[in-house]
């Protein structure tokens, strides 16, 4: 982010803000892309679980089965 020039000129003026938003931008990426990554580790510690169970290897076994 560029806030050094801060002078009255138009072009200067447009610059920050430009750099404002594709800061903003960046940054809400990354976010989206955590949140991404958070629900795929999620999903696959999902399937490993299941997984577990149905093959007997899981935390809670059915022995009613």
């Amino acid at each position: 982010m560029n806030i050094s020039g801060t002078s009255t000129t138009t072009g200067t003026t447009s610059t920050n803000s430009s750099d404002i938003q594709v800061d903003t931008m960046k940054k809400s990426i990354d976010t989206q892309e955590q949140q991404a990554l958070k629900i795929i580790e999620s999903s696959t510690e999902q399937s490993k679980e299941m997984t577990a169970q149905k093959t007997g290897m899981g935390n809670s076994l059915n022995l009613m089965a």
